[in-house]
């Protein structure tokens, strides 16, 4: 993990712990995160998983909202800083598959940075609500390597603020 990694990992436990307490008790890590691509690491501890030893579904959801939601948080940001107003972010909806018992540490990944930015754009531009189906995937590369254990796809809904 480099600097920046370590930065934003900070930005999200930071956010967690005055936001949605629940992202900070679980210790997501970002392993990954620019304008195309987020990958959110949730370590598999006693905070994370059921009675099976694997994680808990509540553990996987809140893995897959950060995937998702800090790609497009980081660009919200963008657009703000650009002076191009403020937008809402919320989650309007929540599909997920299980595929396989997660046994080790989970890692999120979602790769549609591009689409996200144009939600932006079009959420800006039209001041209406935009919504977007994100896909994330769960793995668990220390035993499974690129094998999904689960797939998400949540809704996202962005208005433009004021």
């Amino acid at each position: 993990m480099n600097y920046r990694h370590l930065k934003e990992t900070a930005y999200l436990r930071t956010f967690g712990l005055l936001k949605v307490p629940m992202l900070f008790f679980l210790s997501p890590s970002v392993e990954e995160l620019d304008d195309e691509r987020c990958v959110v690491r949730v370590p598999l501890t006693i905070r994370s998983r059921n009675h099976l030893k694997s994680m808990y579904f509540g553990s996987l959801a809140a893995g897959a909202d950060c995937a998702g939601g800090l790609m497009a948080m980081r660009l919200i940001q963008k657009a703000e800083r650009a002076g191009e107003g403020k937008v809402a972010l919320v989650f309007k909806d929540f599909h997920a598959e299980f595929l396989k018992r997660a046994e080790g540490d989970v890692h999120f990944t979602c790769t549609q940075g591009s689409q996200v930015r144009a939600l932006v754009a079009q959420a800006l531009a039209s001041g209406e609500r935009e919504n977007l189906a994100v896909n994330v995937i769960a793995t668990v590369p220390s035993k499974l390597g690129d094998e999904p254990v689960a797939k998400f796809v949540l809704t996202l809904s962005l208005r433009k603020k004021g």
